[in-house]
C-alpha cells in the first residue's frame, strides 16, 4: 500500500475555514519548535520524540511534564499494576451493527421520535409525524448529553434525567416526501427536531433501562422562547428581530454546571439562514462567521421570514450562543449567557478553580480557536446574591507559543488591540464579534478544535482537533491533515484560571499505513477525532466522526479504519484500545455514565446517512445505507441512545 499521504476530504462544510486573518497557524507554532528540538536533540527521533508529547510515544521520551503517559499506545501501567482498560478490543466493522466488547451487552433507548412521556404522540416509521407531534417526541440526531442522578448513592444510578442534544436533522428522513418543496409546516417540523430532550429514565430490576413518566419531561426545540442574559442584553439593538427570541439551534456538544445546569451549545447556527434577495451582501461580520445568501441548504428562508437574511437581518445574531437549561425546573425558559462569547460552539466544559467557575469551549471550523472563560469571584457567592456566574467574568483566546508554552489573550474592550480607536464599541460588540476579536489580539489557529474534557486525577485539559485543511500541518509534518490528532495542555500551577500552560501532544490519529509517524494498530487506529470524555476513574474515552465523504475509501486513507466508534485511553500508559463500533453511516458522539459507573450511554447520530461508499439515502429509498437500529422493512434509520452495561453488573471499560 502506498505510503502517501492521503487526499483531504472535500465534502465538509465544518473544513472550510472562514478565517482569513494573518494569524499564525498551530501547524506553524509546531514546524518551528520541532524545528528548535532537531536543532538541539538532532535527528528525526527528536521530532518523534514531540509529535507524540513527553513520555507518549516512545519509552524513550523524556519523562512527563504534567501526567503525561510512560509508554506507547497498547503498553501496559508502569510496575504491573491494575489495568485500566480491562477490555478486549473489537474490531474494526463495515457491518450495519452496534459492536461492543465480549461480556458487554447494548440496549437502543430513546431513538428519534419516541415520545418524552409514555402518552406521548407514537412514533411513525414514514416520516408522516406532525411539527405538533415532534414538539413531544425525541429530536433528531442526537449528540452532546449528561444523566443527571435523581437521589443519592445506589438510588442516583437506578434513576435519573437524560439530557440531551440534537445537532440537525437530514430532511430527507424527516420529511416523507424529502425537502423538495419547501413549506411553512415543514419549517415548524424541522425546528421541532432541533433543540434538547430532557427525558426521565429508571433501571429495572432485569437490567435494562426504560424511560418513565415525568413531570420534568420537556422539549426545548427551534421555536422555544429563550432569554439573553450578559453583557449582550435581551434589549440590546443587533437582537431587535420579528417576534421575542425564540429557539435553539445546531446544538452539539455541552456542559454541566456546578450549580446543576446543562448548557447547549449552538455550532453551525449559520446554515440555517438564506435569502433570495440578490442585493444582499454579508457584512465583514457576517462573512467572518460563514454566513451566505444560499445557507446550508435547508431552505428554510423560502417558507419562513424569520431566517431570511434581507427580510429579517438580526435574527442570525440570536445564535452562536451557549444556553443554559435547568432540567429541574421544566417551565424555566432556557438562557442564553452572551458573556461566553459568539461563535460555533461545539461544547462548553465546566470545571471549578478556586472557587471560580472556568468554561472552556472550542469554536469548530477549520482554523478558529479555542476560549476560556473565567468567572468574577467565588461562584457560591455570585449565586447567593442572585447572579450568574455565567455572566460575570473574563473570556480569553488561546495562543500557542514554539517553545511549548501557551497564553490566554483576554478579549475585554479597552485592552490591546479591542479598543475605540480600532472600531470596537463595547464588551457587547467584543462578543457579538468574537471570532474578529480573537483575530485581532493575534490568537492561533487550530484544526476543528471540538470537545474539551478535564483529567480528573492531574487537572490536565484534552482537546480533540478532529482534521484541518492545511495549516502548516497544526501538530504533525501531515499537510493537509486528514485523520486528526488531541492536543492537551496544563495549565500553571494545575490552576485553570491561570493565563499561562505548557501543552503537547496525546496522540496522533490516523492509519500507518498511509503516514508512518502513527503509533496505532488493528485494534486502535482511528481518524477524526470528535467527542471525548473523561470518566471519574481518569480513563479517556475517544469518539470518531469521519466524514461520510470519506469513511472506507482507500482514496481518502480510510479504507483500514471502518465504521464510526469509540475508543477508551489510559493517559498514564498511553494505551488504547476500541471498544465499539456504530452502524453503516453513523458518527459516534455523546457519552455520560451513571454515578457507579455501571451504565454507560452514548449517542449513535445520522445512521444511514448518504456515504460515497454505500449511496445516497433519501425518502424514496430512506434504507440504502442502513435501516438501524428498527431493521423494519417499511422504516427508516433513527439516531438513538444507547445503554451499555456488562453482563457481570461490573464497571464499564474495567
Amino acid at each position: 500500500m502506498s505510503a502517501q499521504h492521503p487526499v483531504f476530504p472535500e465534502v465538509d462544510p465544518d473544513d472550510v475555514s472562514s478565517n482569513s486573518s494573518d494569524n499564525q497557524s498551530f501547524g506553524e507554532v509546531v514546524q518551528r519548535r520541532m524545528s528548535r528540538r532537531n536543532a538541539l536533540l538532532g535527528g528525526t527521533a527528536a521530532a518523534a520524540a514531540f509529535l507524540v508529547g513527553p513520555g507518549l510515544g516512545s519509552a524513550a521520551a523524556a519523562a512527563p511534564q504534567h501526567g503525561g503517559g510512560h509508554g506507547r499506545p497498547g503498553g501496559g501501567r508502569p510496575g504491573g499494576g491494575r489495568r485500566l482498560l480491562g477490555f478486549e478490543p473489537v474490531g474494526t466493522s463495515d457491518t450495519d451493527e452496534f459492536l461492543v466488547p465480549d461480556g458487554y451487552q447494548a440496549q437502543v433507548l430513546i431513538p428519534w421520535g419516541t415520545p418524552i412521556r409514555p402518552d406521548g404522540p407514537a412514533w411513525r416509521k414514514d416520516g408522516g409525524n406532525t411539527a405538533e407531534e415532534q414538539a413531544e417526541q425525541i429530536g433528531m440526531n442526537h449528540d452532546g448529553m449528561h444523566f443527571f442522578p435523581l437521589g443519592n448513592h445506589r438510588e442516583g444510578s437506578r434513576r435519573g434525567l437524560l439530557v440531551l442534544n440534537h445537532e440537525y436533522i437530514d430532511q430527507e428522513l424527516l420529511f416523507p416526501d424529502g425537502p423538495a418543496e419547501m413549506t411553512e409546516e415543514k419549517v415548524r417540523k424541522a425546528l421541532a427536531a432541533h433543540g434538547v430532550s430532557v427525558v426521565e429514565i429508571e433501571r429495572r430490576r432485569d437490567g435494562s433501562w426504560e424511560r418513565v413518566d415525568s413531570r420534568r419531561a420537556r422539549r426545548v426545540t427551534g421555536d422555544t422562547p429563550v432569554e439573553f442574559s450578559g453583557p449582550v442584553s435581551g434589549d440590546h439593538p443587533a437582537l431587535r428581530a420579528q417576534g421575542r427570541p425564540r429557539g435553539t439551534l445546531n446544538n452539539c456538544s455541552h456542559g454541566v454546571t456546578p450549580w446543576g445546569t446543562y448548557l447547549a451549545c449552538e455550532e453551525n447556527w449559520n446554515n440555517y439562514f438564506g435569502t433570495t434577495d440578490e442585493s444582499w451582501q454579508p457584512t465583514p461580520t457576517q462573512e467572518r462567521y460563514g454566513v451566505s445568501a444560499s445557507g446550508g441548504g435547508f431552505d428554510w428562508h423560502l417558507a419562513d421570514s424569520r431566517f431570511d437574511l434581507a427580510a429579517n437581518p438580526n435574527e442570525i445574531n440570536r445564535f452562536g450562543w451557549i444556553v443554559e437549561i435547568d432540567p429541574q425546573r421544566p417551565r424555566s425558559a432556557p438562557v442564553k449567557r452572551t458573556a461566553l462569547g459568539r461563535v460555533k460552539h461545539e461544547g462548553c466544559t465546566v470545571t471549578e478553580s478556586r472557587g471560580r467557575v472556568v468554561a472552556y469551549t472550542g469554536d469548530d471550523q477549520d482554523g478558529d480557536y479555542i476560549y476560556k472563560f473565567v468567572g468574577e469571584g467565588n461562584w457560591r457567592f455570585q449565586r447567593a446574591r442572585g447572579r450568574s456566574p455565567l455572566d460575570h467574568g473574563t473570556l480569553y483566546v488561546a495562543t500557542f507559543q514554539d517553545d511549548g508554552r501557551g497564553r490566554w489573550l483576554p478579549l475585554v474592550f479597552g485592552e490591546g488591540e479591542l479598543t475605540e480607536a480600532n472600531g470596537w464599541q463595547d464588551q457587547a460588540d467584543v462578543l457579538l464579534r468574537t471570532r474578529e476579536a480573537a483575530d485581532a489580539v493575534g490568537a492561533t489557529k487550530m484544526d476543528r478544535p471540538e470537545w474539551i474534557t478535564i483529567n480528573p486525577k492531574n487537572n490536565d485539559v484534552y482537546c480533540t482537533l478532529t482534521n484541518g485543511s492545511g495549516w502548516g500541518n497544526a501538530v504533525n509534518p501531515r499537510d493537509p491533515n486528514p485523520y486528526g490528532h488531541i492536543v492537551r495542555w496544563s495549565e500553571r500551577n494545575g490552576d485553570h484560571t491561570a493565563t499561562t500552560f505548557e501543552w503537547d501532544i496525546f496522540v496522533l490519529a490516523g492509519d500507518p499505513a498511509y503516514d508512518p509517524q502513527v503509533e496505532l494498530d488493528e485494534g486502535n487506529r482511528f481518524g477524526s477525532p470528535d467527542g471525548v470524555w473523561f470518566d471519574p476513574d481518569g480513563r479517556l474515552w475517544i469518539q470518531t466522526d469521519v466524514s461520510n465523504s470519506s469513511q472506507h475509501l482507500a482514496s481518502k486513507g480510510y479504507d483500514n479504519i471502518g465504521n464510526n466508534q469509540m475508543l477508551a485511553a489510559d493517559p498514564e500508559t498511553g494505551e488504547i484500545r476500541r471498544f465499539l463500533t456504530g452502524p453503516r453511516g453513523c458518527e459516534i458522539t455523546g457519552a455520560t455514565a451513571t454515578p457507579d459507573q455501571r451504565t454507560l450511554f452514548v449517542n449513535v447520530q445520522h445512521p444511514g446517512e448518504s456515504t460515497t461508499h454505500w449511496g445516497e439515502a433519501n425518502h424514496e429509498n430512506p434504507r440504502a445505507v442502513s435501516n438501524w437500529p428498527d431493521f423494519d422493512p417499511d422504516g427508516r434509520p433513527r439516531s438513538a441512545t444507547v445503554a451499555i452495561t456488562r453482563l457481570d453488573g461490573g464497571k464499564i471499560g474495567a
